[in-house]
């Protein structure tokens, strides 16, 4: 069991290693692809990838496996779809700390609704990583005033905490390999059918410009970091629990921190490496005092009480 809780461990750190060095490819991205349009495109490509690959899988989807990976994909649907709306009213560094909280919204949700006894330490390395976070994404003048996007920034640190918790409460029902694929097919669907409808509304006017950059994004994180990504996060949380997935993922920031001072658009600083340290002080005290017990354990059903002892 130890052996498939470190290789979970580094499963979820690899996922945010590449999530971390994606994020400015998206970023430069964007220059050529309006947002919904890239949205459909990379979930599109990677939903077909995931067919093939998962094949066996998808030949023998239930109803009740389509119901599960349809309600995963939904709430991954709206994680993006309020990060990206809530980007368009606020700061990216507001943004980028708001959508972190999902690392404590995880152990609430799991204690007030699924009465889960979550250990002190998850807690106070979480609340340790949210203060890292913080350091990292926002600058010394502070968060300033709230304004609209935050309230909708918010929404999607819900969505991904709650995107987290529904995986681990199905894997005990169904296949890595069925979850894996249709939260990627269930957001691939969403988006598409979004496209016409934020058109016609005025929300946003699809546009797209073939450049080699452009391509070189989509395959990117189409592949790397959609289908790897999100396949070994399903695989992970079958082998530890949510909080302490939620945990180890706010990596993302300090990789994507790592890879923006690598390509020279920022410096070291103190607060980056104070964001740093505590970040992963969170996740290492956690590691070393907190139990990290398996994914079984985190549902939103109520234990009975001789269980939660």
């Amino acid at each position: 069991m130890l052996g498939k809780q470190i290789r979970a461990d580094a499963a979820l750190a690899t996922c945010s290693l590449i999530w971390g060095a994606t994020f400015v490819v998206i970023k430069d991205a964007l220059a050529d692809i309006s947002v919904i349009t890239y949205l459909a495109i990379r979930f599109g490509l990677a939903a077909i990838l995931m067919a093939m690959i998962y094949w066996r899988a998808v030949r023998t989807l239930t109803w009740q496996t389509l119901w599960a990976g349809a309600q995963i994909g939904f709430f991954m649907f709206c994680g993006y779809i309020f990060q990206i709306g809530g980007l368009t009213r606020t700061t990216p560094s507001k943004a980028a700390f708001i959508t972190g909280m999902f690392v404590v919204f995880v152990p609430i949700m799991l204690g007030i609704f699924g009465r889960h006894r979550i250990s002190g330490w998850i807690w106070i390395g979480a609340v340790a990583a949210l203060s890292g976070l913080y350091f990292l994404s926002v600058p010394r003048e502070g968060l300033g005033g709230l304004n609209r996007g935050d309230p909708i920034v918010f929404g999607c640190a819900i969505m991904f905490a709650l995107h987290l918790i529904f995986i681990g409460r199905n894997l005990k029902w169904h296949s890595v390999a069925a979850i894996s694929f249709l939260q990627v097919a269930t957001t691939a669907v969403l988006s598409a059918l979004l496209l016409p409808i934020a058109a016609l509304a005025g929300w946003e006017h699809p546009r797209i410009a073939w450049t080699g950059y452009l391509v070189f994004a989509i395959l990117a994180t189409a592949i790397g970091a959609t289908v790897i990504c999100f396949s070994l996060q399903t695989w992970a949380q079958k082998h530890t629990s949510t909080s302490h997935a939620a945990l180890l993922l706010t990596l993302e920031p300090v990789f994507a921190a790592i890879t923006s001072v690598s390509l020279g658009q920022e410096h070291i600083g103190t607060r980056m490496l104070t964001g740093a340290a505590l970040i992963l002080g969170g996740i290492v005290l956690a590691e070393w005092k907190g139990s990290a017990p398996p994914a079984a354990a985190d549902s939103l059903t109520p234990v009975s009480p001789a269980s939660a002892e």
